[in-house]
């Protein structure tokens, strides 16, 4: 009797019941197999358990109540719908049970192929694929062409159940079975999996179970229905294994998520060469180039291509083996992507001729990919510009403006690759993702080199700056999260013979051993000894104007200008830039920022400067002071006018300065050490201990919060307002010559609203003085930086015609974290933790930092409805800090100026999605 579905909540749905828009409820494989089997493409059958079950199982420990009911229900009209039994001795009905989380995670998470298959099934499965799979009824032949081949097809399936089952379910050392089956291709002879023959994987099998049994205290599991449920478990798990959490750190994807779990009735490209299986893109993931690619692997099964474990041929190759086939595959193909209005990643199996759909999604693409098939789906009329510009992203477009080699005739490739994941990557060969990681927290630049990467090799990818793998194409487990995580890779370079073991690779005659530089180049595959130099990016240079995105043939150089042209006209917010000389101001107006929002002044007094700054600190007489301050203008004037005539009347926000005084002042222990070794030398050392004497006096335990900013400014007469005499007199005088200025005063570190009245009061008298007649307007504001001035923002407007919120001390004043210290002493472990999910000095902290930003503006305008607002800190460039500014309502962003077109483009992408717009 079949089991009662239990109704008080749903946890498994049929293929039929969903569609691609319930990803947060059927995970990403759920949704889009639905949405097919809806389409009517040919899906074998299958159920979806929902990610609600996986919450549930994960919260408590055990499966939701109602749960097995469900299952056991759904399988039995799986069974019924199919004509065979789970695990059947004569006719087994096998399948796969796969996760499936709303973002793709490839690799990360488990997958187990035949389920059903036990002792007894093996030999029905080789009886109804057309052999007997039993030793005797074959006469021991092994000759797979005794029994059409069939048999070893039964055993080859058995053993790949064993070994996932073992890897995945029970944690059984999976080099130990990939040990097994060198051993055998050795014995045989061969390197290729396909010349082992039925007897050859049957003796596979038993020395698989007793691996299986070492490691587990137990045989391996022969009831079908135990195999299903431990791997459901088992996916249910792996959400929370060490690589899927470390993915979903560096993706960003919550934790709390969870994965759904597909069970889908198999389909079997391992039947023999009529058979196969593949991985097939709408447009190439690498360039956005249309046309035909992808992967595929004859009398194979999904995980051989993925893995790269055989090389595969590419998938116009498949034309030639089976047309039929070919043309069914390319028709749906070009159906699912006008249904999806993008790329497409597809996998699929021919069972004998037959064409199986077994997933499709939107695929990972590399930033170049994303820019040019957005550009190319608007062209094709299938989403607007609105919707392309939601398709990129400023991360991605800060990988192309990564530099890319610079090749001449000296530089000779060794080996070429595929081209997998765009860039250029130079750095020291390691072999093991362990040395990776050990090394790049060296400083070293690493690449990873393998025969094929597999998802424990996660660390290692991350850590370093390149990969290159001697198997795998373009589908490959190396290939996908390289481009997922903007890594540089070359897969499939076959020329390499990587040895492991011994740490190093042979290729052309040489060796290359752990340590030595190697460079690859993810966009033509090639290899090279050595390092090779760098050149700008072309989007760099279009940036720079240095190239036409009307007259260059660059599709990549036309999308990007294309899809700028249309932010820049969406984006609410303006973007500056922080400069502090020329010639920065000058390349960040190339780069398209609209003023500067952060003009450090304590920069101008580096260098030869120092000495007159230390004279000025450190002066007890009104005389000395004033002479240090008199030979300081000029120097300052001279600074502004050079930055105000680059910005040519835009913009340009002044931060008085800022530095706690120990960047200016010789450290203590040293000058104590220099003086006490004079002394006992006999040296005259009465300068040199009049310093100390000093230095003494103004040191500070925690400069960060002593004597700086406004501080400064209120104790160090006449520092203040050099300063200001100097910018009013720079906007004068280049005014006057023609051009246009626009300063904009910041005074630092207010926290009372009285701290900026009294440094306004002056700077009010000087500007009054010195710009006369000559129409030149200065603004003055403050930094909100000190959570106090967040909090009473009110008050400190009534003063202030501009606030810029400096997030890098609110962040530090805010979390009591000293920047210089807190990151490399313990941010590691609230990563690893999950207490961060970034380092809140790199995006900003929405719900601690960002609240006191939102309490400001909203305090700041209500006292004065004029009032500028923007941002200045590290935040103004990150992409989703960005969003944030937009949605509270700030003017304008300011950042470093190779930042300036992340922020136009996130500033463009946070109007669109804020205004909804209607995008096909």
């Amino acid at each position: 009797m079949a089991a009662q579905e239990t109704v008080d909540h749903k946890y498994v749905y049929d293929f039929s019941e969903g569609n691609k828009d319930l990803k947060d409820l059927l995970g990403g494989k759920g949704a889009n197999l639905a949405e097919m089997t809806n389409l009517g493409l040919p899906v074998p059958p299958g159920f979806t358990i929902t990610t609600e079950a996986c919450q549930a199982y994960l919260a408590t420990g055990r499966e939701p109540d109602g749960l097995a009911a469900q299952i056991e229900a759904h399988l039995e009209a799986l069974e019924r719908a199919m004509g065979r039994r789970l695990g059947d001795p004569r006719d087994p009905l096998l399948v796969s049970v796969r996760s499936g989380a709303k973002f793709s995670m490839p690799g990360m998470m488990e997958t187990v192929l035949n389920v059903g298959l036990n002792d007894q099934s093996v030999i029905g499965l080789a009886a109804q694929a057309g052999g007997s799979a039993d030793p005797a009824a074959s006469g021991g032949s092994a000759d797979p062409a005794a029994s059409g081949g069939n048999d070893r097809f039964a055993w080859d399936s058995y053993r790949r159940l064993i070994q996932m089952f073992g890897k995945t379910v029970c944690e059984v050392p999976g080099e130990e079975f990939e040990h097994a089956l060198d051993e055998v291709k050795n014995a045989k002879g061969t390197h290729n999996d396909l010349d082992l023959d039925a007897d050859d994987l049957r003796g596979l099998v038993d020395a698989y179970k007793k691996i299986f049994s070492k490691h587990t205290g137990r045989e391996f599991p022969q009831e079908p229905r135990e195999q299903l449920h431990l791997a459901i478990r088992a996916v249910f798990d792996s959400w929370n294994a060490e690589r899927a959490v470390l993915y979903r750190r560096q993706e960003r994807i919550p934790a709390d998520l969870g994965t759904a779990v597909n069970v889908v009735s198999m389909v079997f490209g391992n039947l023999g060469p009529d058979s196969g299986t593949g991985v097939a893109f709408t447009r190439d993931p690498a360039s956005g180039a249309q046309g035909i690619y992808g992967d595929y692997l004859a009398n194979a099964q999904g995980e051989d291509v993925v893995a790269g474990i055989r090389n595969t041929v590419p998938l116009q190759e498949l034309e030639r083996l089976d047309k039929t086939s070919y043309d069914e595959l390319l028709g749906i193909m070009a159906r699912l992507e006008e249904h999806y209005r993008d790329l497409c990643d597809i996998e699929f199996t021919i069972e004998r001729g037959k064409l199986w759909m077994l997933q499709t999604r939107v695929g990972k693409r590399t930033a170049a990919a994303a820019f040019v098939i957005a550009g190319q789906l608007v062209d094709e009329g299938l989403i607007d510009l609105d919707e392309a510009l939601h398709r990129v992203n400023g991360a991605q477009l800060a990988q192309l403006m990564f530099p890319r080699f610079q090749l001449d005739h000296e530089f000779e490739p060794v080996a070429t690759g595929i081209g997998a994941s765009p860039g250029a990557a130079s750095g020291k060969v390691v072999f093991t993702s362990a040395r990776a990681v050990e090394l790049a927290a060296e400083g070293e630049s690493v690449i990873l080199v393998r025969r094929e990467t597999n998802p424990d090799d996660l660390n290692g990818m991350i850590a370093a700056k390149g990969i290159l793998t001697s198997r795998g194409g373009k589908t490959s487990h190396a290939a996908v999260v390289a481009r997922g995580m903007g890594k540089t890779c070359v897969s499939g370079a076959d020329e390499i013979d990587v040895n492991v073991p011994a740490k190093r690779f042979a290729v052309a005659g040489q060796t290359v051993n752990e340590g030595d530089v190697v460079s690859i180049d993810g966009t033509t595959g090639k290899v090279y000894l050595g390092e090779v130099p760098v050149t700008p990016s072309e989007v760099v240079q279009y940036f720079e104007g240095s190239l036409d995105p009307e007259r260059v043939d660059d599709a990549l150089v036309r999308a990007v200008h294309r899809i700028m042209t249309h932010a820049d006209g969406k984006r609410r917010l303006a973007v500056r830039t922080n400069a502090d000389t020329g010639a920065d101001a000058a390349r960040a107006r190339r780069f398209g920022a609209e003023g500067i929002g952060l003009c450090r002044t304590e920069h101008m007094f580096l260098g030869d400067r120092r000495e007159l700054v230390e004279r000025l600190i450190l002066a007890r007489a009104e005389g000395e002071r004033e002479a240090a301050l008199a030979a300081l203008l000029p120097l300052q004037r001279a600074d502004f006018e050079e930055i105000f005539r680059e910005m040519d009347g835009l913009p340009v926000t002044v931060r008085l300065i800022d530095p706690p005084l120990h960047e200016f002042l010789p450290p203590l222990e040293q000058l104590a050490v220099n003086v006490a070794v004079a002394q006992e030398r006999g040296e005259d050392v009465a300068k040199e201990e009049a310093l100390l004497a000093a230095v003494r006096r103004m040191h500070e335990e925690n400069p960060m919060l002593g004597l700086r900013g406004v501080r400064l400014g209120l104790v160090i007469p006449g520092l203040f307002a050099m300063q200001v005499r100097a910018i009013a007199e720079a906007a004068v005088a280049v005014t006057r010559a023609g051009g246009a200025a626009c300063p904009e005063i910041m005074v630092p570190l207010v926290g009372a609203v009285q701290e900026l009245e009294t440094v306004r009061a002056e700077a009010e008298r000087i500007i009054a003085d010195v710009v006369g007649d000559s129409g030149v307007e200065v603004l003055i504001g403050t930094m909100i930086e000190v959570p106090r001035a967040a909090l009473t923002a009110g008050q400190i407007a009534e003063a202030a015609e501009f606030f810029s919120f400096g997030t890098n001390d609110l962040t530090q004043m805010g979390w009591g974290f000293s920047r210089d210290d807190v990151e490399g002493a313990f941010f590691w472990r609230y990563l690893e933790l999950g207490i961060f999910g970034i380092s809140p000095f790199e995006s900003i902290d929405r719900d601690g930092v960002g609240r006191l930003v939102r309490i400001a503006a909203e305090e700041g305008r209500a006292a004065r409805p004029g009032l500028k607002l923007g941002v200045c800190g590290e935040h103004g460039g990150d992409p989703d800090s960005v969003h944030f500014f937009h949605s509270v309502g700030l003017d304008y962003v300011s950042c470093s100026p190779f930042r300036v077109p992340v922020a136009r483009l996130e500033a463009g992408r946070a109007a669109v999605e804020t205004d909804g717009s209607d995008s096909r």
